[in-house]
């Protein structure tokens, strides 16, 4: 009887360390992982993850963006229907609104042309509310001319290389000199020119990267 007794005791106890072991895997943080090495280390916890900035030039405060010639602008009054419409900036640089008639936009953010028309609006309405949205960004541009598919203006509403231009024009044409391209590109008022050779930034050559375009940059292919 002792030893059946004995048994059973040890049975009991086996089923204790087990629960209990198995209550501590669960009660383990869900942000403790293991290294490479096998040892315990603290890992980024699911409902901590840290996203990384975005580095595109293209993802900035959309409040510092200036507005340029041909780009498409929402502008919008509260309780003014009529007022409320989506414009396009014209060549010379001005919107025409009821009311107000021409106003010079370019070069402005969006907070300092709801500003500047809040202002304008306050003789014909009663504590006006405007809101300016940038709805498409036209003013954006870069230039291919020479010996490619399709030469002419490109928008460049986010990060563009001359490979992807030149990929997006449709590629060089049969007597292009690959060796031979540049970009116009104005520093400090003056032209600079900037050499590229197509078939080593192709390859991948370290003496020879891609060059990521800025606004108004033309691209010329001999």
């Amino acid at each position: 009887m002792n030893s059946i007794c004995w048994h059973v005791s040890k049975l009991r106890l086996r089923s204790a360390v087990r629960f209990t072991l198995a209550g501590l895997l669960v009660a383990v943080p869900v942000g403790f992982c293991m290294d490479a090495e096998g040892h315990g280390s603290k890992g980024i916890s699911i409902q901590g993850t840290t996203t990384a900035k975005p580095a595109d030039a293209a993802q900035k405060d959309p409040d510092e963006y200036r507005i340029g010639v041909e780009d498409e602008l929402q502008i919008s009054v509260w309780r003014e229907a009529e007022l409320s419409m989506a414009v396009q900036v014209r060549p010379d640089g001005m919107i025409t609104l009821p009311l107000i008639n021409d106003v010079a936009v370019v070069g402005l953010t969006t907070k300092g042309l709801q500003a500047l028309l809040t202002e304008k609006l306050k003789p014909f309405v009663n504590e006006p509310q405007v809101t300016v949205i940038v709805r498409n960004i036209r003013s954006r541009k870069v230039y291919l001319t020479g010996q490619v598919g399709k030469p002419g203006p490109y928008p460049l509403n986010g990060r563009k290389t001359i490979l992807q231009l030149i990929t997006e024009a449709g590629g060089l044409a049969q007597f292009a000199k690959g060796g031979s391209i540049y970009v116009v590109r104005t520093v400090d008022g003056k032209p600079a020119h900037l050499k590229f050779n197509y078939k080593k930034a192709l390859a991948g050559k370290s003496d020879s990267g891609d060059i990521e375009l800025l606004p108004g940059d033309m691209v010329v292919v001999p």
